[in-house]
C-alpha cells in the first residue's frame, strides 16, 4: 500500500508543487501538495491532513502554523521539517537537488 505524502509551503506555488512533481512517480508513495496561506493555490484542509501519512513542511514557521491551525487534524501524520528557504523558483534545479537530498530518508524503502 502506498504511503501518502503531503508537501506544504506558504502559497503552494513554488516549493511544495515542485516537491509533489519530483516525488510524483516515486515508488511506494502518493504525493500531494498544499499551502498554509489563506490565498494558497491549493490550501491545506483537515481532509488533506487526515489523508497524509507523512507531512513535509519547508520551514519551521510552517510547522508552527500547521500545529496552531490544524493540531486536531494531524492525527497519524508524522511532520518533518525540511528547512528549505523560500528562495527558489518552481522546478529550480537547486531546489530539486535539496529535495532529493532531504526527503528520501523519510520515505518507506520499497
Amino acid at each position: 500500500m502506498a504511503r501518502k505524502v503531503l508537501f506544504i509551503c506558504s502559497q503552494n506555488r513554488l516549493r511544495s508543487p515542485t516537491a509533489e512533481q519530483v516525488f510524483a512517480n516515486w515508488p511506494g508513495i502518493e504525493a500531494s501538495s498544499a499551502g498554509l496561506n489563506h490565498d494558497a493555490e491549493n490550501p491545506v484542509t483537515p481532509e488533506l491532513l487526515q489523508w497524509a501519512d507523512i507531512v513535509f513542511v519547508m520551514e519551521r514557521a510552517h510547522r508552527n502554523k500547521l500545529s496552531a491551525k490544524f493540531k486536531p487534524h494531524l492525527g497519524k501524520a508524522r511532520v518533518v521539517c525540511l528547512e528549505i528557504p523560500d528562495e527558489f523558483e518552481f522546478m529550480d534545479p537547486g531546489l530539486i537537488r535539496l529535495l532529493k537530498a532531504k526527503v528520501p530518508r523519510h520515505l518507506p524503502s520499497v
